[in-house]
């Protein structure tokens, strides 16, 4: 009790370092939901943090992210937790972030500047809708090329991406679980590049089946589960790699779905 009270009189006395601890809780769960690994977020953060003349400690989870900071003298401390969003990939928001962090050090920005400068990256507008479809399956059928598919093939393996990524983004819209939209997408796909193998049209090796689902691979939680066990944080590490390897489980549950359809 005691203890509580104490945090609570140090949270009104410096509120210095409650708006800075706020800021840095801000960019934590920024970088956490677009995609960065756990040791970008400690050293961006901690690289913020020693411009203003604080010591930030941290403790990152997959759901959360914990700070407390100390000045030089280890006399004001403040200690706050945030919950992160749902996590996603946006390379606008790391690059910014990680670009942004260096200027603060450079220019001594302030907490306002900072703050601006977030609401700036946060409000920059993403690709249309309809090039994003076309350019996924574009890459879609690509890959269906490199792994020996013919022109039908490819034709089949860009349509059943065109309607995967069309279903997935649906779905994300309207609220359902994500291993469910994994789920729906690897279905739609599969259900149209199978189609191009029962009509007799595709490949008998079905190239465009194959490959229709490759926009639903995780690779960049795979990478960043990959990333956080070679630096010890072996608990995010673990997290995001069973959050992969059960998106994984959803596109073959979508496969197996299309297959039974088309008695494969």
């Amino acid at each position: 009790m005691r203890s509580n009270l104490f945090v609570l009189e140090v949270n009104k006395t410096h509120p210095e370092a409650k708006e800075l601890c706020t800021l840095l809780l801000r960019i934590g769960t920024l970088l956490m939901t677009s995609g960065s690994n756990t040791e970008r977020i400690r050293k961006t953060i901690q690289r913020i943090s020693t411009s203003f003349d604080y010591k930030a400690e941290l403790v990152i989870n997959h759901r959360s992210v914990l700070l407390s900071l100390e000045n030089e003298n280890g006399d004001e401390v403040y200690t706050s937790l945030k919950r992160t969003g749902q996590h996603g990939v946006n390379f606008r928001i790391l690059s910014g972030i990680s670009r942004m962090s260096w200027t603060v050090i450079e220019e001594h920005w302030t907490v306002d500047q900072i703050n601006e400068e977030l609401d700036r990256l946060q409000a920059l507008p993403h690709f249309p809708r309809i090039a994003v479809l076309l350019f996924v399956s574009l890459a879609g059928a690509s890959f269906c090329r490199v792994a020996g598919g013919q022109i039908p093939d490819m034709l089949f393996a860009f349509a059943a991406t065109f309607i995967g990524l069309f279903v997935r983004q649906e779905s994300i819209k309207h609220a359902f679980n994500t291993y469910l939209c994994v789920f729906f997408a690897a279905f739609a796909a599969t259900l149209v590049a199978g189609l191009g193998y029962k009509l007799g049209i595709a490949d008998p090796g079905n190239h465009g089946f194959v490959t229709s689902v490759l926009f639903l691979i995780p690779g960049v939680p795979l990478i960043n589960s990959f990333s956080d066990l070679i630096d010890g944080n072996i608990q995010t590490g673990i997290i995001r790699g069973i959050n992969s390897l059960i998106y994984s489980f959803a596109i073959a549950l979508g496969l197996l779905a299309s297959m039974f359809v088309y008695q494969m």
